[in-house]
């Protein structure tokens, strides 16, 4: 022990030493980069040291919980959701970390700007029915890999470089207005361009005094594609569902082509957008040989208004949007959204096991041998928000948005629903048609700046066309548990509220 206590004494003695001789030494000190503020861009940016680069890095983490709804942006309208039983799940819950990057850079052709953001979740699964004889009953976890027990999913929500006018990547659509689908709320609705994010190619031009104008080929699949259904794949169960037959979409042949008018000032803001969508079908049968209808292009416009500096309160808005599309339901009823419907509920209807509420949404339909023909579909909605104080805020909405079939299609449509599921007014009392409403309301706390405490309460309203008292025969649907018998055509509605904590920095 004393030997080793001598060796290690030693040579600490030894580094101690030759330590002193290094100092005797002049050496150049190297210069120390401090990162410095960046002030060319707002706050928040910094220099990236060495570079005359700025960033800023920014995010969010939120936690929430949605109540009566498998979802957290939809109602429960369709799928266990919607069967409103022991399936249906009472609340589901939601964590989510954001992270974005917000990097620009000033040159001779104006700003180079890149942004990114990110978003880490995980969410509740649910579990739809699994048995298939209807004799024993079983059911399955379903879930996506955001939902995944002790995982989670990565969402590139923004992916985008701009520079001289131009927008490259995946950015917000051109079309939709600056709220998109949220003038007041978080809870979905429809009534107006959504916000995911699309990729695109895309030109600005900015005329001065706050007008400018912007044009992009953006990508269709999946955001802007909803239905393309070949009526003669139609099945019970699909029908039952709210599906009007098997979905056939073939691979993209064009780019949606959009061209937007904006004007913004500081008593609000006016917008004009306008959509070209190509539906492009697959073949009605398996193989080529069987064709296929051709071509056909659909369109969508949208006015948007939003009114600021009202006399209720200072921040206080209104911001409303309507939309009209043909062949382009996606610019009206936007990817977060359920697009095929079925609710379940109640009924005194005499031989009817229960009632149901059974719509869909589609960009074309057609039978095999035929051409597409073209859904119309029109909405609006809108918001009131006002501040109570510098720590509360309230916003009122609604929405409102209808499904048009032409006459050809609802001859498609009818001759499935009649003929596979025995409806009891026959074709005089079919119609695919509906209405879909929504009204709510949010409430928002911010004790301290950046973290927001919200509840929301939203009510949907679905309006189905069908004649009053007409039942369908429906075959057993296991993933829902509901039985083989007759179910009475009725209009649904639901409830759903949102509980939300979100930390911004």
């Amino acid at each position: 022990m004393k030997v080793m206590k001598g060796i290690i004494l030693g040579s600490a003695a030894m580094f101690v030493g030759a330590g002193a001789q290094a100092a005797d030494l002049p050496v150049k000190a190297k210069a120390i980069e401090y990162v410095k503020i960046c002030s060319l861009y707002g706050a928040g940016f910094y220099y990236i040291p060495g570079t005359d680069t700025c960033i800023k890095l920014g995010g969010y983490l939120r936690a929430e919980t949605t109540l009566n709804t498998s979802g957290h942006f939809d109602v429960r309208s369709s799928g266990v959701g919607g069967a409103n039983n022991r399936l249906s799940d009472y609340y589901s819950a939601r964590s989510r970390q954001d992270l974005n990057f917000d990097t620009r850079t000033a040159t001779e052709y104006g700003v180079l700007r890149t942004f990114g953001e990110l978003a880490f979740t995980w969410s509740s699964g649910t579990y739809s029915g699994a048995g298939t004889t209807g004799v024993n009953g079983a059911t399955a976890y379903t879930s996506s890999l955001t939902s995944q027990p002790g995982l989670g999913g990565l969402g590139v929500y923004y992916a985008f470089i701009q520079f001289a006018g131009f927008t490259i990547g995946k950015a917000q659509s051109q079309f939709s207005s600056p709220w998109t689908s949220y003038p007041g709320n978080a809870l979905e609705i429809p009534g107006g361009g959504g916000w995911e994010p699309v990729n695109q190619f895309s030109y600005t031009a900015d005329f001065g005094q706050g007008v400018t104008a912007s044009f992009s080929a953006q990508d269709q699949v999946a955001n802007y594609t909803t239905n393309i259904w070949n009526v003669s794949g139609a099945t019970a169960a699909g029908l039952a569902s709210g599906a009007y037959g098997s979905n056939d979409i073939g691979g993209t042949r064009a780019a949606d082509l959009v061209a937007m008018l904006r004007v913004d000032q500081a008593w609000g803001l006016f917008q004009a957008s306008f959509a070209a969508h190509d539906n492009h079908a697959a073949y009605y049968g398996a193989a080529e040989p069987t064709g296929h209808p051709d071509d056909k292009w659909g369109w969508a416009g949208q006015l948007a208004l939003s009114i600021k500096n009202l006399p209720t309160g200072a921040g206080d808005s209104i911001n409303v949007q309507g939309v009209y599309t043909k062949g382009a339901s996606g610019y009206n009823f936007e990817s977060y959204l359920s697009r095929t419907y079925a609710m379940y509920g109640g009924t005194s209807l005499p031989g009817a096991y229960q009632s149901l509420g059974v719509a869909g949404v589609s960009d074309s339909v057609f039978v095999t041998g035929s051409g597409q023909e073209l859904t119309t579909t029109y909405g609006m909605n809108g918001a009131f928000n006002h501040n109570w104080d510098p720590h509360w805020n309230t916003s009122i909405y609604g929405a409102w948005a209808a499904v048009r079939y032409n006459n050809i299609a609802k001859g498609y449509v009818c001759g499935a629903v009649v003929g596979t599921l025995a409806l009891s007014s026959g074709l005089a009392g079919c119609n695919p048609d509906f209405n879909y409403a929504v009204v709510g309301t949010a409430t928002r706390w911010t004790p301290v700046k950046g973290l927001t405490f919200t509840a929301e309460l939203s009510y949907m309203m679905l309006d189905q066309k069908y004649a009053g008292g007409s039942t369908v025969t429906l075959p057993l649907l296991s993933g829902v548990a509901k039985p083989a018998a007759a179910y009475e055509l009725k209009d649904q509605n639901t409830l759903a509220l949102l509980l939300r904590a979100q930390r911004n920095w």
